[in-house]
Parts: structure tokens; sequence; C-alpha cells
């Protein structure tokens, strides 16, 4: 089967890529920014709303290929800051109180106005 891009308008989206793909029985989620679908902005200034914001969008997009966080696999979590690191976890355990998904971290490659954080997400599709 070959890959299906997967689009909603329940989360901000970009020209440049997909806001998903699916493949091989997997969803792979672009890296995903804290903007409110609705009005084109990021969300919130602190890392608590950010992160809620980004896995609010990504739960749409996951929605949008007939899945769900709880079928998470792998997350990759890149921070404006490491200093925002134990308020993202703080956040992050209202999300995923038991078996989270795998996960690495990185920092952000560019300064972005009032960015904190990007979200991108594997998850397995379907039921």
């Amino acid at each position: 089967m070959p890959p299906t891009h997967i689009t909603t308008q329940n989360a901000p989206s970009n020209p440049l890529y997909a806001q998903a793909v699916t493949a091989a029985g997997l969803v792979f989620v672009s890296g995903t920014a804290p903007i409110d679908p609705a009005t084109g902005r990021i969300e919130s200034d602190t890392i608590q709303g950010q992160t809620a914001q980004c896995l609010r969008n990504i739960q749409s997009i996951l929605e949008a290929a007939g899945t769900s966080l709880a079928n998470a696999v792998s997350v990759t979590i890149v921070l404006a800051d490491e200093d925002d690191f134990p308020g993202m976890n703080e956040e992050w355990r209202r999300w995923f109180p038991v078996n989270p998904p795998a996960r690495q971290g990185a920092k952000l490659p560019a300064r972005i106005p009032g960015l904190k954080i990007s979200i991108a997400l594997i998850a397995q599709a379907g039921p």
C-alpha cells in the first residue's frame, strides 16, 4: 500500500510538508508547533501550555488518520531552551500517565519568536 498523506484543518499546516504520512502500518506526524489552528498564533507563553497545544494538534492529526495518542510508539521533542525540560515533563505526564511512548529530545536549531517546543510523533495506524 503506498504512503497516504493525512490532512486536517484541526491542526496547523505548512505547504512545505505533510501534517502526517501513513506507511507500513504507522503514522508519521511531522514536527508540530503549538499553534492554535483557529487563530494561526502560538498558543500560550508557558512551556506547559505550548506542550499541551502541540499534543492537541497531534491528537487531531492522529484522529484524522484513524488512530490516537494511545497508539503512540515514538516521540521526538525539540525544545528552544533546555531549562524548559521540567515544565514540559510536567505537562507530558498529564497526557501519558502510564505506558508512555519511547522518547528522545533535541534542541531547536533556530530561534522562532515565542516558540518553545515542537513535537514529532510516530503511532501505529488504526485501532
